[in-house]
């Protein structure tokens, strides 16, 4: 019996743990934890978080008020229009201008998946082009992003993109950012953003 009481206590002390390092990022009801940046539309509705292009039509982000420097995101988007966007890690943001790497969320064609280093070297990484089928525009998709020490490796429907080691992304520091493209006409819906400390 003390054995039985032992064990069930490990696995609740396991589980509790793995809960801990878990963090939801979006609440499915605010903004909180988040900041805007720029003059574009960051909103919620119907319990997903909406990006959608601003009278300005210029670049945006929804940056999260903490850093983190090795974790494992996932979330799910869906992309209305040009739906051109993406998920920036261990960035910051001076007004509109970002500084870090952009895991790429765009049209078909463009690279989803992609590593881009804004306002520096540009295209990091492009995907294989045939891995392109795995986007499902205008419905939804799951991301996975996971970020440790100078490695970055992107998911895509369960398929990975690309994996990408790069030492100054390494000795990158900031929080993640979800960015709206310039040019305006853009929409893009996200949900179920979780991140778990590494």
């Amino acid at each position: 019996m003390k054995k039985l009481l032992v064990v069930a206590l490990l696995f609740a002390m396991a589980n509790f743990t793995f809960a801990q390092k878990k963090v939801k990022l979006f609440n499915g009801k605010d903004l909180s934890g988040w900041t805007i940046y720029g003059t574009e539309k960051w909103y919620v509705e119907e319990g997903l978080l909406v990006s959608e292009s601003g009278p300005d039509k210029g670049y945006g982000y929804l940056g999260t008020e903490e850093n983190y420097d090795d974790f494992e995101i996932t979330l799910e988007f869906k992309q209305e229009a040009n739906g051109n966007s993406g998920v920036f890690i261990r960035s910051t943001v001076d007004g509109t201008k970002v500084s870090g790497w952009q895991v790429e969320v765009a049209p078909p064609g463009s690279d989803t998946g992609g590593i881009y280093e804004s306002y520096g070297r540009g295209w990091l990484v492009k995907p294989d082009p045939e891995k392109d089928k795995y986007l499902k525009f205008g419905d939804w998709n799951k991301m996975k992003i996971v970020v440790k020490g100078d490695n970055v490796t992107s998911y895509l429907n369960g398929q990975e993109m690309v994996n990408f080691t790069d030492g100054k992304i390494g000795e990158g520091k900031g929080g993640i950012c979800l960015q709206i493209h310039d040019g305006g006409g853009i929409k893009v819906y996200w949900r179920n953003i979780v991140l778990k400390k590494l």
